[in-house]
């Protein structure tokens, strides 16, 4: 006999609004199973029924916005408002902006994607040809009061094409919940770092997914930074379509007191002679928690595929909680794959040196965490973009 689960005011608010939208079967659904707990694997670490007691109100207009959370100089800004995307000024050469209407998503069992389809009615749609010279920022914005705010974004970049896309999602100093979405589909020998940045007020909850689809020679950079909400999560479809793509998938979790950050990847190798290393960082101080979730999935024909998973942690203090699962799920027979994983606190020898040269301990600390970022920081070319990024993991260290 099924027992009727039991629902919360986070979930009841959510069947409504998807009523109200006209979702009905995706209320249903939810009413059915409720959100996802500890049970369902990918979300064992982030139970979504115990994080998100409540979800208010889907975003109305957004009537004036703040400042940018996050400024490159030179960068061609886009904006997406309480979901809306707004009108924008002359695009650069190679770059051709518009909205598309429904889903940008696959279909997936998973409740953010279903709950991202169902509600977002436009999408900002971005199609680039060519070399697109200036880094293309997408700002999202979730502004007035508390608000439920789901957006999205396609994205196609031509063969050939190569591109930098930023992503910063920020607003009032509410407690929004955000479901943000982007598909970013790359075509033949297409360059593209894609960099999404959390900058939310502490109050709110940050969810974002991002599926990526790389043709043949394509080669795709990612970085993620969550160092905002009290709660995010972000989850990484990379699939692998075409021969000799490439991707170097890469996040980091900042957690401070009572924040709790996942980065969450699902990687697809669905053909031969294609490689990836993701590799996923995360600091927490305080009593917080980090989670890195990576699963390299590689199908039976994928043969000679070259895949390598890395999750490393730092805790800064004694109640930092970091949870990582990586995992292999391996169908073909002639591969170089594998994983791991390591975590730790600043060492001590490394302290002492810098300290006994006259470096005050709180510099010290901060020059032994950059040293532990600089991979994820340094392979970001644009010199504006670099600095920008340092400036959010300083911010981060300065404890603003």
């Amino acid at each position: 006999m099924n027992v009727p689960v039991r629902l919360g005011p986070a979930e009841l608010s959510l069947i409504a609004q998807l009523t109200g939208a006209g979702a009905s079967g995706e209320a249903e659904r939810l009413a059915a199973a409720g959100l996802p707990t500890r049970k369902v694997e990918s979300y064992h670490y982030t139970d979504l029924k115990t994080l998100l007691r409540a979800v208010p109100e889907l975003a109305g207009k957004a009537e004036g916005v703040s400042p940018p959370a996050l400024r490159v100089a030179g960068a061609y800004q886009l904006m997406i408002a309480n979901g809306v995307p707004q009108e924008s000024g002359t695009a650069p050469a190679g770059v051709i902006v518009g909205t598309v209407e429904g889903s940008v998503l696959s279909t997936r069992d998973d409740v953010l994607v279903r709950l991202n389809s169902a509600l977002v009615k436009t999408a900002l749609r971005i199609d680039l040809d060519g070399s697109v010279d200036p880094v293309i920022q997408i700002d999202r914005r979730t502004e007035g009061p508390a608000a439920h705010a789901p957006s999205a974004a396609k994205i196609y970049v031509g063969d050939n094409a190569s591109a930098v896309i930023l992503e910063t999602y920020s607003g009032s100093d509410a407690a929004h919940v955000t479901n943000h979405a982007t598909y970013l589909a790359l075509g033949k020998n297409a360059v593209v770092t894609h960099i999404t940045v959390d900058l939310s007020a502490r109050q709110a909850t940050h969810f974002a997914t991002n599926e990526y689809v790389l043709a043949e020679g394509a080669q795709l950079r990612t970085l993620v930074i969550h160092a905002g909400a009290n709660v995010s999560r972000t989850h990484l479809f990379p699939k692998f379509a075409g021969k000799g793509a490439h991707a170097d998938v890469t996040g980091l979790n900042l957690v401070s007191d009572g924040q709790h950050a996942d980065i969450t990847m699902d990687a697809n190798h669905a053909v031969p002679h294609t490689s990836s290393k993701p590799l996923f960082k995360s600091i927490a101080r305080g009593r917080s928690k980090a989670v890195v979730q990576g699963r390299l999935v590689v199908a039976r024909d994928a043969q000679k595929t070259d895949a390598k998973l890395m999750a490393q942690g730092l805790m800064l203090s004694d109640e930092a909680e970091i949870l990582c699962k990586p995992e292999l799920e391996i169908y073909a027979d002639d591969v170089v794959c594998g994983h791991g994983s390591t975590c730790g606190q600043l060492d001590e020898d490394s302290l002492f040196y810098l300290m006994s040269r006259g470096i005050p301990k709180t510099e010290a600390e901060t020059l032994l965490v950059r040293g532990f970022l600089a991979e994820l920081i340094d392979p970001i070319e644009d010199a504006a973009l670099n600095e920008a990024l340092t400036a959010v993991v300083d911010g981060w260290l300065a404890g603003k």
